[in-house]
């Protein structure tokens, strides 16, 4: 194949992650031709037949898409203490949420996924409105008072005290207490007609040397990263490019199980094959 299509996100750790192999640095693997879309987009994306080759979709979208693509070992995002933030204007009890407008990046996003399981514990009645918004979207949002509380992801974390906001929820703390698993956020699948392991060869290599030649991808990064300060940048890489970038392993997989058996359980996505994960 003398090149592939592949969707993932202008964040920075997607683009260190696969710097080297859009850049050509990877030998022997195929040229790159790649679309740089919001998490909900690649989603949606990854439901249509002539979509990409490689994307990176959110692991609360795989159940949708799971017969067409699988999902490889490496690349994604998981990790402890990189969930997503549950923020609000002022002080606000969570039994309020009933009642309040609330905005979130994605209905097929993990982000949702984790709040629905901790709405469900936390906020007798279920939640009031749900308003889906693009991400970088939702912290204005919540500041101008259009809506209530925000979901918010990717830097957010790092940002959201300059906007006015305060923490009502991490939802990924909750997570790690409940489970003790690492929170499964963004997945690399890869269509099941391909090589999968030259693939997944391919875009670990690219991890390896982005992590042996950071300098190289600074200047890459930093143009998409959407006017984020070089510092906020490497923080958002320091969190979400880890262990299980390289390598899923058993506590990855066994923290993707949890999550999506547990949703499907509520409802919340579609029940499918466990086994399909691997």
């Amino acid at each position: 194949m003398s090149k592939m299509s592949i969707a993932f996100s202008p964040c920075p750790n997607d683009t260190f992650v696969f710097h080297a192999w859009a850049h050509g640095l990877i030998p022997d693997a195929p040229a790159l031709d790649v679309t740089y879309a919001d998490i909900d987009i690649t989603n949606y994306l990854a439901t249509q037949s002539d979509s990409m080759d490689i994307l990176k979709i959110s692991y609360a979208a795989l159940p949708w898409v799971l017969s067409e693509y699988a999902l490889l070992p490496c690349g994604g995002a998981l990790g402890r203490g990189c969930g997503p933030l549950l923020l609000t204007k002022g002080e606000t009890d969570p039994r309020e949420l009933s009642k309040l407008r609330v905005a979130i990046p994605s209905e097929r996003s993990t982000a949702y996924l984790l709040f629905r399981l901790w709405a469900a514990q936390k906020v007798p009645g279920g939640v009031g409105e749900i308003v889906i918004l693009p991400f970088d979207h939702i912290m204005p949002a919540v500041r101008d008072g259009q809506v209530d509380a925000g979901l918010v992801i990717h830097e957010a974390r790092f940002t959201y005290p300059s906007y006015g906001l305060s923490l009502l929820a991490d939802m990924g703390e909750w997570w790690e207490e409940d489970t003790n698993l690492p929170i499964p956020l963004g997945a690399i699948i890869a269509r099941r007609s391909l090589d999968l392991d030259a693939i997944a060869s391919w875009i670990r290599s690219s991890v390896e040397y982005a992590w042996a030649t950071p300098e190289v991808s600074r200047e890459y990064v930093m143009s998409h990263a959407q006017e984020l300060s070089p510092e906020v940048a490497q923080a958002h890489i320091n969190l979400y490019v880890n262990e299980f970038t390289a390598d899923l392993g058993e506590k990855g997989y066994a923290a993707i199980k949890a999550l999506l058996g547990r949703s499907a359980e509520e409802g919340l996505v579609p029940k499918f094959d466990l086994s399909l994960l691997r």
